[in-house]
């Protein structure tokens, strides 16, 4: 592929609807049961081919924060596919956000190259064997196992904080959860998500986030993955002028299906 014919692709995000962690493997990895969406929002990706090692920059209202180093899921997706590529990702998925927006970028990078493996791309990121593929699935084992399901039309609202939440650290709390005497959190919204829990004890602004959606809203909303996205069903556009007033920093985006 030439250097001079850049690609644009687009990385779409994931909402993970409902997720269950069933399991630990020995070498840390955790097991899940979820059920996995696309959504419209996406990053965009211009992909240069190159012949040596190349640059990754990053640009867009969620680009602040977002590493470029080698640790970098783009860069490991790379690595993977034995390619080389100057990468400009114009930021639009938040970062921390709960909707795998790293992941989307690896398997845009992936899907780029022709690179189909889901099981060796599960090792670099449970999502981006799922954002590899797309639509609607359950997915299990550490992300590598994908059942698709039928297309289903949805509007979906997403209320983004200013913070974001590493995942490493809330899937670190849910263990020492699981290993207390009350076992799996227990969620309180109408979706399952084993990691909210969790993740209200990373981060307890989400405890207010989550309480001022539901009193504005008329319904709990649901946390996307391990945070910090808290979504619903339904589009609901009006929510922007009242939550940006009594939660500071908040973004509305009414998104759908893909």
């Amino acid at each position: 592929m030439s250097s001079r014919n850049p690609q644009v692709v687009a990385a779409h995000a994931k909402l993970t609807l409902s997720l269950r962690v069933t399991g630990v493997r020995q070498d840390g990895f955790h097991l899940i049961d979820a059920e996995m969406v696309t959504l419209e929002l996406a990053d965009e990706l211009q992909i240069t081919a190159t012949e040596n090692a190349g640059v990754i920059s990053v640009v867009g209202p969620y680009a602040s924060g977002v590493g470029t180093g080698p640790n970098n899921l783009i860069s490991r997706a790379l690595k993977l596919c034995g390619r080389h590529a100057n990468v400009q990702v114009t930021k639009n998925i938040p970062h921390g956000g709960g909707l795998g927006g790293g992941s989307a970028d690896a398997a845009a990078i992936l899907r780029w190259a022709e690179f189909g493996d889901i099981k060796a791309a599960s090792t670099i990121g449970a999502d981006i064997p799922f954002c590899m593929v797309g639509g609607r699935a359950i997915v299990q084992g550490i992300g590598e196992i994908i059942t698709p399901l039928p297309f289903v039309a949805h509007d979906i609202t997403l209320i983004i904080p200013p913070f974001g939440v590493a995942t490493s650290a809330v899937y670190m709390a849910w263990d020492s959860l699981a290993r207390g005497t009350n076992a799996a959190p227990n969620p309180a919204t109408n979706h399952v998500n084993d990691l909210e829990a969790a993740a209200l004890i990373v981060e307890p602004r989400l405890v207010l986030w989550r309480d001022q959606i539901a009193h504005h809203a008329g319904v709990m909303p649901s946390l996307a993955g391990s945070g910090a996205t808290w979504w619903m069903h339904g589009a609901r556009p009006e929510l922007a002028e009242v939550l940006t007033k009594s939660l500071p920093g908040a973004t509305v985006v009414v998104t759908k299906t893909h």
